[in-house]
């Protein structure tokens, strides 16, 4: 009988120390919490450093230059404090007269403009042949040069040989001075910036309607409400932050009118608005102060007005669309 030899298993080679990690746990998790925290401020340090070159720094230079008295005839500037302000404000009947222009006809399009611009949208939101179509031709005026629209718009509202005069003359109604009456003037160019605006503001607010869930749209059928009543319970509602939205947007562009009052006339005298100043705005009679009169420290206060004046009505819109939506 032969006897069984056994072998013992062969040792495990000897292991050196173990490597320390090259982080600690500790540190990693200080990294990673560094980066959640400070990527988004990296990706957002751009729009915020050219943010300050072009908008804060010009703010405080215009802050600045409005307390002296700099122009281009004088190498010296002095400075003057609140004079310009003081002088805008009691002793300026021109500025004033610009101030009524401007709101004038910011009241006179924009009103118009976001209601026929509403309506537009839920128009184009319903399932109608040529949709696609409609929805582009909208668009059209939006690509259109703004200096083209007012020169068309300045043929159609010619005294002679203008098209609405010839419409007018159709049922009996003289010929009207568009360029001579203020409140015909007022129109003419609150036409022009509607026709330009309308679509735009239709684009955007069909993009907020196509987002709004259709199953408030159908129970709301089934429970016997009609599009009106869709229209108004469900939609102005849903759209209340667009809306605030358009609102604020048409007021900066509707207090920085320009280019279609300054292309509603021609000549040299063009920065004036008219042979009385009937439809000068803030912004051409700020280009008239720094051009042609040549005070650019006058012209820094009347922009520092304009900048406080679209800032309050633009809060004060916001303000008044939020009491309104929650009232609804």
């Amino acid at each position: 009988m032969s006897s069984l030899k056994t072998t013992a298993p062969p040792a495990a080679p000897a292991r050196g120390p173990r490597p320390a990690p090259r982080h600690s746990p500790q540190r990693g998790r200080l990294l990673n919490r560094l980066d959640l925290r400070l990527t988004p401020y990296v990706f957002v340090l751009p729009f915020f450093v050219l943010f300050a070159i072009f908008g804060v720094y010009p703010i405080i230079y215009t802050f600045w230059i409005a307390m002296t008295d700099r122009s281009p005839l004088n190498a010296t500037i002095s400075f003057v404090g609140v004079d310009n302000f003081v002088e805008l404000f009691t002793n300026d009947p021109q500025f004033w007269n610009a101030v009524v222009n401007t709101f004038g006809m910011f009241l006179m399009s924009t009103i118009p403009q976001l209601l026929i611009a509403l309506l537009l949208a839920n128009a184009l939101n319903r399932r109608i042949r040529g949709q696609m179509f409609f929805r582009l031709a909208i668009a059209m005026p939006i690509i259109t040069s703004t200096a083209v629209v007012a020169l068309i718009f300045s043929m159609i509202y010619a005294r002679e040989f203008g098209l609405v005069n010839w419409l007018l003359d159709l049922v009996g109604v003289g010929p009207i001075d568009w360029r001579a009456n203020r409140f015909a003037s007022w129109f003419a160019i609150s036409t022009m910036v509607d026709w330009r605006w309308v679509g735009y503001n239709a684009l955007i607010y069909l993009a907020a309607m196509q987002s709004i869930s259709k199953d408030m749209y159908e129970a709301a059928a089934l429970d016997g409400a009609s599009r009106r009543r869709q229209f108004w319970s469900i939609t102005i509602p849903q759209l209340r932050p667009t809306i605030i939205f358009t609102l604020i947007i048409s007021t900066i562009g509707g207090l920085q009118l320009f280019t279609e009052p300054l292309m509603f006339t021609s000549g040299s005298g063009a920065l004036s608005g008219g042979s009385e100043g009937q439809f000068q705005t803030i912004t051409m009679y700020l280009l008239d102060v720094m051009n042609q009169r040549f005070r650019w420290g006058y012209a820094g206060a009347v922009a520092l007005v304009l900048f406080v004046l679209i800032a309050s009505v633009s809060l004060l819109n916001y303000l008044l669309a939020r009491r309104i939506s929650s009232d609804k």
